[in-house]
């Protein structure tokens, strides 16, 4: 019984020891999602009253009154006017009053929740009026993808691609040298890049032109997750899986604008929309597939080589520390004490070769590299 108890001890160390990353999946997952997407509510969502007269005028400062901080109303001269505002992406819906059939201008593909919350809004201002509300889209969306978050699922599929790739450029890719690494790292994210565009397009027709900036964006938000994950897995170890989640799926997903849009968000994740990779691509493919390139594609062009930029520093930073511990574990001179050798590293022997310890390692870190 004692031996028995003896070999169970360690044992059950370990798996409590490997228990606490679920767990904290767990709680980071409920955290994030919860608190994103818990209460959505309209800060400043950006309207519009056609018109200019005093009616429009006076509608406009009505609404915003009783809105307070859900609606930042103006008016636009003419319904040119406002349709150039919905395409450019300044604006979220435009109404149009009418005494025999008020509309409402929406641009679905800026984003469905918001143009569904507009709508909810307007049709109450239809109703006092005793008319119903016609809704006229300006962004129809294909067949593939009705509700405009097709392209959402796509940033999921990118981004479990991309960092669970981390896992064994990391791990099973530790004895390689670290610019070995980063260009299997950039023809993981070709790979992962070319699937999802292939998914996207003729698949599963989410999107029906425009591929190519898409593959360019994918490849572009691919390269900078497995490029900040590689390097990370230097200084972090089997604790990368859980970090890169954190990164890229917590406050990814949660701040893109794939569900709701920062204006239905509270300001944390506002505040991350702005310049964060996800937020990037999704933005950014938006832009190119729905409203030609000219609502700020630039701006999130910029981002996802940011975060790029930001991989490749740290795949420098990762490489001098390799470098550097090397140098620290080199063996000592021939004829020198044992204790001025360096030992064996953690979990590993003579018995053990370093390829059998990095296929455990990279095991375990793909089993932990689940769950958005």
């Amino acid at each position: 019984m004692s031996s028995v108890s003896a070999v169970s001890r360690p044992a059950l160390r370990h798996v409590l020891t490997h228990l606490v990353t679920p767990l904290l999946m767990c709680l980071g997952m409920g955290i994030a999602y919860l608190s994103a997407f818990h209460a959505p509510a309209p800060h400043q969502l950006p309207v519009a009253v056609v018109g200019q007269g005093p009616q429009a005028q006076v509608l406009a400062q009505t609404l915003k009154d009783k809105a307070g901080d859900g609606l930042d109303v103006t008016t636009v001269a003419d319904t040119d006017a406002a349709r150039q505002r919905l395409l450019d992406r300044g604006l979220v819906a435009a109404y149009v009053p009418d005494a025999d059939a008020p509309t409402l201008l929406v641009a679905t593909a800026n984003s469905e929740t918001s143009a569904s919350a507009a709508e909810k809004v307007f049709t109450q201002v239809a109703a006092h009026q005793g008319k119903p509300l016609a809704v006229q889209e300006l962004t129809p969306l294909p067949a593939g993808d009705p509700t405009g978050q097709g392209l959402f699922f796509l940033l999921v599929a990118l981004s479990i691609g991309s960092y669970g790739s981390v896992a064994v450029l990391g791990a099973a890719g530790a004895a390689l040298a670290m610019r070995v690494r980063a260009l299997l790292g950039l023809g993981v994210a070709l790979v992962v890049s070319l699937l999802g565009t292939a998914l996207a397009g003729p698949v599963f027709h989410l999107v029906d032109h425009g591929l190519l900036g898409v593959w360019a964006m994918s490849w572009l938000y691919s390269a900078g997750i497995v490029a900040v994950g590689t390097a990370l897995h230097t200084f972090l170890g089997r604790w990368t899986t859980l970090t890169m989640m954190a990164l890229f799926v917590m406050l990814n997903f949660t701040s893109s604008g794939g569900i709701f849009q920062p204006e239905l968000q509270n300001g944390f994740y506002r505040a991350l929309h702005s310049f964060w990779n996800g937020a990037g691509f999704l933005e950014g493919v938006r832009d190119h597939v729905y409203f030609g390139g000219r609502a700020g594609l630039g701006g999130h062009v910029a981002t996802l080589f940011g975060w790029l930029a930001a991989g490749a520093l740290l795949l420098l930073a990762a490489a001098r520390t390799e470098r550097k511990r090397a140098l620290a574990a080199a063996p000592a001179p021939a004829g020198a004490p044992s204790s001025e050798r360096p030992a064996a590293t953690a979990g590993q022997s003579a018995e053990r070769p370093a390829e059998a310890v990095a296929e455990e390692a990279v095991e375990e870190e793909m089993e932990e590299a689940v769950g958005v």
